[in-house]
């Protein structure tokens, strides 16, 4: 995986300690996403603790190591609930197919490394989550982040359904949550699963510790369809649209745009 340098940064203090980001669902519905300034360096302290793992695991996946992590599609069981079937109408309705199939994608990426780590999961929760993350990403509104827009959207469309209140935002904070860097480091967070199973995704981060044939049966299922071109123009249209937001942050100091187009996949 290619990285380019930090562009346009000078001089941080990396004394924030992890508790001033705060990005949480308080501060989501708050802000629509905008980071402080202390937020921005919070983040790029997370950015840089976090490049040697992405170095080593983009190694790995080049030279061929790969893991043993997957589930078995035919035993393995989809939410089957009323949310869940109406989640998955909802995001054919709502989302281009490269969306949708890049929906599925995150939740069973996420599903595999859950289960790789040992880590026991709300599944209806999750795979609602990840249908329904990407709802707004196509159809950015100005300073208001992608991500927290579609949190909104997707706790209505739970309430809608009958669930509790708390299940509704609980959703909507995993969605609006899913971007922020570091939020993957915990699979058990709803926020977590999303962002680890989107990572894979978008930029192969833990292809490595995947099972190379299992990843191939995946795409099989839910191809790609020249996912990386789609992204990548609508993530530029997102951060053009909300400049204080966690994508232009991401567009800037992690280099998003060369990070998707340098992903292990081939579209």
């Amino acid at each position: 995986m290619a990285f380019m340098p930090l562009v346009g940064f000078e001089a941080p203090i990396f004394t924030e300690v992890m508790a001033t980001v705060e990005l949480d669902w308080h501060w989501a519905t708050r802000t629509g996403g905008a980071v402080s300034t202390a937020q921005r360096r919070a983040l790029l302290g997370r950015l840089i603790r976090a490049l040697p793992g992405m170095v080593s695991d983009a190694v790995k996946t080049r030279i061929g190591r790969r893991g043993l992590g997957r589930v078995e599609f035919g035993s393995i069981v989809v939410p089957d609930s009323t949310l869940a079937r109406a989640a998955e109408q909802e995001a054919r309705d709502c989302v281009t197919p490269h969306v949708l199939e890049h929906s599925y994608r995150t939740y069973f990426f996420g599903k595999a490394l859950a289960e790789l780590d040992g880590i026991q999961v709300d599944d209806e929760l999750v795979y609602v989550a990840s249908l329904l993350h990407d709802l707004q990403l196509e159809h950015p509104t100005p300073g208001r982040c992608f991500a927290v827009v579609g949190g909104e959207r997707a706790a209505r469309f739970v309430r809608t359904q009958g669930a509790p209140a708390d299940r509704a935002e609980a959703v909507g904070a995993a969605i609006a949550a899913h971007i922020t860097l570091g939020a993957s480091d915990n699979l058990a967070d709803p926020g977590g699963f999303v962002s680890a199973g989107a990572g894979t995704d978008v930029f192969g981060l833990r292809l490595s510790d995947l099972d190379a044939e299992w990843v191939q049966e995946l795409l099989h299922r839910h191809p790609r369809l020249d996912f990386k071109r789609h992204m990548r123009r609508a993530w530029a249209a997102e951060s053009a649209a909300v400049p204080n937001g966690r994508a232009a942050w991401l567009t800037r100091y992690a280099a998003f745009p060369m990070l998707v187009k340098a992903a292990p996949f081939g579209e």
